[in-house]
């Protein structure tokens, strides 16, 4: 099919949730025009229910343990002077990476796709992904009013945005989770940044911040006014409470 879309090789790479939010978007726009990707996008899915969630599970402690403890058995030794020793170490450098790469490779089949993540892990996932250099704003402003327009014509939604007291608005991004665009509200706490996504519920009824916390992330998910609001970030508990609470009762 490569020789019909030169852009379906983008499809494996947006199925793995590899693109940036930009680049998601486009590829989003084109694939609902293009019959080669719609098929290619299938095909995919298809491999994903024939394998199953039943397939995908972290590797236990123990098993890491003990494969690092049968790595650390098949590292070279300083071998003796003379050409046969140097020729030993390099078989035995040999078999130890080949061992190595095989558990390596065996490894990543326990690690969940992005099709199995939850939502609380997409949305830290993007968290992480904005702090890297160049990623965190698209656009950059204190002002809401500033903030706010910027989304018209980038997403179907208009996301409430607001200005905090205690936590300063920095600006907004566009994001993708559960491959959907979604609006990344950008807030600062001291040294720390607070992640808000936002987009529309599936529901109109309201519900309260409910906490969790994963790899070391404070998550609150809560819905108020036809939208999903997911904040995450590293700062304590209490205050991504207060932030939450700070959030609902403004204006």
């Amino acid at each position: 099919m490569t020789d019909r879309c030169e852009m379906v090789f983008l499809m494996q790479a947006e199925f793995d949730g590899e693109l940036d939010a930009a680049q998601a978007a486009q590829f989003e726009a084109h694939r609902m025009q293009c019959p080669v990707c719609q098929a290619a996008e299938a095909e995919l899915l298809r491999v994903s229910e024939l394998v199953g969630p039943e397939f995908y599970r972290p590797a236990p402690d123990a098993l890491r343990r003990r494969v690092m403890a049968q790595l650390d058995t098949l590292r070279p030794r300083a071998p003796p002077p003379g050409f046969l020793s140097r020729f030993n170490s390099w078989r035995q450098s040999t078999i130890g990476f080949g061992l190595g790469a095989a558990c390596a490779a065996a490894l990543t089949l326990v690690v969940l796709s992005p099709a199995e993540q939850s939502l609380m892990e997409q949305v830290i996932a993007g968290h992480v992904r904005a702090l890297q250099p160049g990623h965190l704003e698209d656009v950059a402003s204190t002002d809401q009013h500033t903030v706010k327009p910027w989304f018209d014509g980038r997403i179907d939604f208009a996301p409430p945005v607001k200005d905090l007291v205690a936590f300063p608005l920095r600006g907004g991004r566009l994001d993708y989770i559960d491959r959907h665009p979604v609006a990344a509200l950008v807030y600062q706490r001291d040294k720390h940044v607070i992640n808000l996504f936002v987009w529309p519920a599936s529901g109109t009824a309201a519900s309260a911040p409910q906490p969790a916390e994963h790899n070391g992330y404070n998550v609150l998910h809560w819905s108020q006014n036809g939208m999903e609001f997911w904040a995450v970030s590293d700062v304590g508990r209490d205050q991504l409470r207060d932030f939450a609470i700070g959030w609902q009762r403004s204006p």
